[in-house]
């Protein structure tokens, strides 16, 4: 089972999802107050387990509906993803991996931890 640890950054509040392993597997958005934070784990929660998968990497990607995870390339060829809403809002990214396979077994991971892992608040304050 996994972790959820939510702590203040300079500008609000963030999340970040590790796996039993320790590996951080998902990062949030910075949210202005704990309170969306928390709705942002819930988003996870509700959405992951049921999101598709849309492959970007190839040339002729085929589009599937939301809430869905992307997977893609970035700019220093490095694969992610990013697990987006129904209404099409990014929830949370996921750190670089060196190959497709392994970034796979990421969005599997997210799936297999989102619904079961438990919050651990660190040092939480909203940002006036």
């Amino acid at each position: 089972m996994g972790t959820f640890v939510m702590r203040t950054v300079p500008s609000g509040v963030k999340f970040d999802l590790y796996a039993a392993n320790g590996q951080t597997i998902l990062t949030s958005e910075v949210y202005r107050t704990a309170a969306a934070c928390r709705k942002g784990i819930e988003s996870v929660r509700k959405n992951a387990p049921k999101a598709n998968i849309e492959d970007q990497t190839g040339v002729a990607s085929r589009a599937v509906p939301h809430p869905k995870f992307e997977l893609y390339t970035d700019k220093s060829g490095a694969f992610r993803f990013r697990l987006k809403a129904r209404n099409g809002q990014i929830i949370a990214v996921s750190e670089p991996y060196s190959t497709k396979a392994v970034c796979r077994g990421g969005i599997e991971s997210v799936q297999a931890n989102a619904c079961h892992s438990e919050v651990d608040e660190v040092l939480i304050r909203d940002i006036p």
